[in-house]
């Protein structure tokens, strides 16, 4: 699943095509996405884009008219092509310029999402409660402990809330516990504030890393790929269960948590 730094690259790879361009239509060929392509996303015909912004997994299409908020979800991926292009299986909605390209989003899962707001976008339901981004000056030590104060749960369960940081997903979640020494499972208002310290800063470093990464993938945006997948990137403990640790040589540990896989080092990691 996409987590923050391949939407942030997503963004960065379609932007450049989008940004001043006027829209021409919309084709929806499967509404049923994760929620049902509503109708009023057509309004965004006629109007031209602003900005491209993201926030959290979303990605905004800004509009005088309103904000058109696309979701990756699972498998989504989003290409800029030239409006002649077949369709092909999965490509569910074209986004069609006047300058004769066309954003396209193919989505097998259909777990993504293609949604319009004209309200404020801070007030749609699935934006209103989130949390501080990540790489911001509003996501700090302070605010992180404030967050977790009282709370029983384990640490990385409350990286992966959104109503206390967003995007930190599974990948980044595990890393940036690595990279900070600390348990996956320990009880996260019983996290000092030192280690918190230590934390926020591994999980700016980690996920701007990533990004940058990720960067040499942008030409991939007009091709028939269409996505940055994950990059390259040497992972400490993701997807390295049963493995040595790269630090200290033991064994890696993975058990299951919130449902997701957690891989961590016993002996680096200390609650």
């Amino acid at each position: 699943m996409p987590e923050l730094p391949e939407v942030e690259v997503t963004r960065l790879g379609v932007a450049p095509y989008l940004v001043d361009q006027t829209v021409s239509n919309l084709i929806v060929r499967n509404p049923s996405l994760r929620w049902p392509v509503p109708e009023t996303a057509r309004n965004i015909i006629g109007q031209t884009i602003r900005a491209v912004r993201r926030r959290a997994k979303y990605l905004l299409l800004d509009t005088d008219a309103g904000t058109c908020i696309v979701h990756l979800g699972m498998s989504g991926s989003l290409r800029i092509l030239p409006r002649s292009t077949p369709a092909e299986k999965h490509d569910h909605i074209d986004l069609e310029l006047e300058n004769g390209r066309v954003l396209r989003f193919n989505d097998p899962r259909r777990f993504g999402a293609w949604l319009w707001c004209e309200l404020p976008e801070t007030a749609h339901p699935l934006l209103a409660k989130l949390g501080p981004e990540p790489l911001t000056d509003a996501f700090n030590v302070e605010q992180l402990q404030a967050a977790l104060k009282g709370k029983k749960k384990a640490i990385k369960l409350c990286l992966m809330d959104n109503a206390i940081v967003v995007g930190v997903g599974n990948i980044y979640a595990n890393e940036a516990l690595f990279a900070a020494g600390i348990h996956p499972q320990a009880e996260a208002g019983k996290v000092d504030k030192e280690r918190l310290t230590v934390l926020v800063a591994e999980i700016k470093l980690i996920l701007a890393q990533a990004i940058k990464q990720g960067g040499t993938t942008l030409k991939d945006f007009t091709n028939a790929e269409g996505k940055p997948g994950y990059f390259a990137q040497k992972l400490h403990v993701y997807g390295r269960g049963g493995e040595t640790c790269t630090q200290c040589g033991h064994m890696l540990s993975e058990i299951r948590l919130g449902q997701r896989t957690t891989v961590f080092c016993s002996l680096c990691q200390t609650r």
